[in-house]
């Protein structure tokens, strides 16, 4: 019997608090039961496995990153854009460190749904490139750049894996002033 007030988006929610809090690793059927104060089969009534918990989570980080990042980017264009969008990346996965770790899944996950989670955020890219004059094949080449870039700085950034004292901040932008110049030599091709 499902509990009064409480639907699969609830549930989903607590989930991510959970995973952001502990880690994605201490989210179980039966923690999440039991931060829920329900019995673990009735889960069930919501997700029908941890794997699927998993995926809702994964669902869940890229809406609330493609919201993050389209708002970054309303109204602006061009190197602005994926600048503010770079940033707006980079400080949810920072801000959502379980809910980004679950993200990371993403292939796991792939299908028409995964896939839909962020068309507009990647049609939205590829209208910023091609305002650039980049062409589709480069545009995306650069996807993939951008994506590796911007999971693997966050992911290091999270596991305290930069053990030098040099502001990691100032890295991340310096890095993403690279990033934004090399791209700057494929305008028109």
């Amino acid at each position: 019997m499902a509990k009064a007030g409480l639907d699969k988006s609830a549930v989903i929610a607590k989930a991510a608090e959970m995973a952001n809090s502990e880690g994605l690793d201490a989210v179980t059927l039966k923690s999440l039961a039991e931060v829920l104060g329900i019995q673990s089969p009735s889960l069930y009534n919501y997700v029908g496995s941890l794997s699927e918990l998993k995926k809702e989570l994964m669902l869940y980080g890229w809406r609330q990153l493609e919201e993050r990042m389209l708002r970054a980017s309303a109204g602006i264009s061009g190197y602005k854009a994926l600048r503010e969008m770079s940033r707006a990346f980079y400080n949810y996965a920072r801000e959502n460190k379980g809910v980004f770790d679950a993200a990371l899944r993403y292939n796991k996950f792939a299908d028409g749904e995964a896939m839909a989670v962020t068309a507009g955020l990647f049609d939205v890219v590829y209208r910023i490139f091609e305002g650039l004059n980049i062409s589709r094949e480069n545009s995306e080449h650069l996807i993939r750049t951008m994506r590796g870039f911007l999971e693997g700085f966050a992911l290091l950034v999270n596991n305290d894996a930069f053990g030098n004292p040099v502001s990691v901040e100032k890295s991340f932008e310096l890095s993403l002033d690279v990033l934004i110049e090399g791209i700057k030599t494929l305008e028109g091709k």
